[in-house]
C-alpha cells in the first residue's frame, strides 16, 4: 500500500507566496498541464498551486498526468481532494490527449527515481525523456498553451571542469558519449532540443530549468541522494557515513526557493531561455555530513571511509545563478543550515519549525 505523505509545513508554503508576488497574478484563471506531478517538484508545485489558489483567489486549476490515479489518491488525499486538481491516466510516451484548452504547461516527468535506484534499463530511461517529451509536445501544440517550463538537469552539462567553480549556463560541455550510464544525460539534452524547436516552431514561450541538488520535506531518503542518507542516519542516531573521500563539492537549494523559481521562470522567463536552477554555496559532501550531524538533537558521529587522492582536485557539481539573478531576481533565501534544519524537522514529524531545535551551532567543516 502507497505511504500517505503528510502536507507540506505552512511556514515553506507561506515562503512560497512571500517570494512571488509579482508572479502569482499571472496565474489568475489558468488552466495548467502538470506531467510529473507525483515526484519530489511536481508535488510541491500542486501544493504551492493550490495554497496561492486559496491565499489569492486564483481560480488556477491544473490536470495532472499519472499512470497510477489511485496511488496518487492514496499518496496525495490532500491534494487529489481538491477540486482544483484533477487527474488524467496515461503514460507520458503514450497519454490520450484530454480535451479543450490549457494556458499553462509544465513538464517535470522523468525517470523515476526509485527506478533509477533500482537499475532502471538505460533505454527506457531514455525514452521516457525523448519520447515522453515529444508527445507532450505535441500535445502541447494542440492544446494552445502559450507558455511552459520544462525541469532540465544539470547532468547536460556533463563532468564540471575542475577549474570551473560554477558551471554557466553557455559552458558547451557535455556528457562523455558511448555509455549507456549517460541516459539521463542523453535524455534530458534531447528533451531540451524538442522542447526548445517545438517552442520557436509554434510562437510558444518555452523555458527550460536546469535543476541542480536540493534538500527539503518529501526528498527520499532511501535513495541516492547522500543529503537523504545524512538526514535519514541523524535522525537514527548516527553513524553518519560517507562512503567516499569527502571531497566531493555540492551547493543545495531548499525546495521551497525551488518553487518559487519555477513558478517564475515559467510565468517570467524569457523565451527559448534556460536557467540553472541551485545555490552557488558549495561545500564538500564530508562538510555537508557534518553539518547535518550538527543541526541533528543527537550529534551523531561522522565516518568518512575513504582517503582523498593527491593531486586529484574535488569532483564538482555547482551551478552559476548569475542568470537567474540579474533576469528574474531569483536569490537563495533559505540558508543550507536552515534547510537542513526544516527537512529534519519534517521527517521527524515536527511540521511546526519553531518546535525544532535552534542551538546547533556551527559546524566545523572540514578543512578541503
Amino acid at each position: 500500500m502507497t505511504a500517505t505523505e503528510p502536507e507540506l509545513p505552512e511556514a515553506d508554503l507561506r515562503h512560497i507566496l512571500s517570494h512571488g508576488m509579482g508572479a502569482w497574478q499571472e496565474l489568475r484563471g489558468k488552466r495548467l498541464f502538470v506531467t510529473g506531478g507525483t515526484g519530489f517538484f511536481g508535488s510541491w508545485i500542486l501544493e504551492s498551486l493550490l495554497f496561492l489558489n486559496r491565499h489569492l483567489s486564483l481560480g488556477a486549476s491544473a490536470l495532472v498526468l499519472t499512470r497510477d490515479p489511485e496511488s496518487f489518491r492514496e499518496r496525495y488525499p490532500h491534494l487529489a481532494k481538491d477540486p482544483a486538481i484533477a487527474l488524467w491516466a496515461g503514460d507520458v510516451k503514450t497519454f490520450a490527449f484530454p480535451e479543450g484548452t490549457f494556458d499553462l504547461l509544465i513538464h517535470a516527468a522523468t525517470t523515476n527515481a526509485r527506478e533509477t535506484f533500482c537499475g532502471e534499463a538505460p533505454l527506457a530511461k531514455y525514452d521516457t525523456l525523448a519520447l515522453g517529451t515529444r508527445r507532450v509536445l505535441d500535445f502541447a501544440v494542440q492544446c494552445g498553451v502559450r507558455r511552459m517550463l520544462f525541469t532540465s538537469s544539470g547532468v547536460v552539462y556533463g563532468a564540471q571542469p575542475a577549474n570551473l567553480e560554477c558551471i554557466p549556463e553557455d559552458y558547451a560541455g557535455g556528457p562523455v558519449p558511448g555509455y549507456a550510464q549517460r541516459a539521463l544525460a542523453e535524455g534530458k539534452r534531447a528533451a531540451e532540443f524538442l522542447f526548445s524547436t517545438v517552442g520557436e516552431t509554434h510562437g510558444i514561450t518555452a523555458t527550460i530549468a536546469r535543476c541542480f541538488s536540493f534538500v527539503g520535506p518529501r526528498l527520499p531518503l532511501d535513495l541516492h541522494y547522500a543529503i537523504g542518507n545524512f538526514i535519514r542516519d541523524a535522525l537514527g542516531g548516527g553513524p553518519l557515513v560517507v562512503q567516499g573521500d569527502g571531497t566531493a563539492a555540492r551547493a543545495f537549494l531548499h525546495a521551497a526557493d525551488l518553487c518559487v523559481w519555477l513558478w517564475t521562470i515559467l510565468l517570467k522567463g524569457e523565451p527559448g531561455s534556460i536557467y540553472n536552477v541551485g545555490s552557488e554555496d558549495a561545500l564538500s559532501i564530508g562538510q555537508l555530513a557534518r553539518m547535518v550531524s550538527a543541526c541533528a538533537p543527537l550529534r551523531p558521529e561522522v565516518h568518512i571511509l575513504g582517503t582523498p587522492t593527491s593531486g586529484r582536485p574535488p569532483e564538482r557539481y555547482v551551478p552559476s545563478v548569475v542568470k537567474a539573478r540579474t533576469e528574474l531576481g531569483l536569490e537563495v533565501w533559505i540558508s543550507l543550515e536552515e534547510a537542513v534544519r526544516r527537512t529534519l524537522a519534517f521527517h521527524a514529524g515536527l511540521l511546526d519549525y519553531a518546535a525544532a531545535p535552534r542551538d546547533a551551532g556551527t559546524p566545523d567543516p572540514l578543512p578541503h
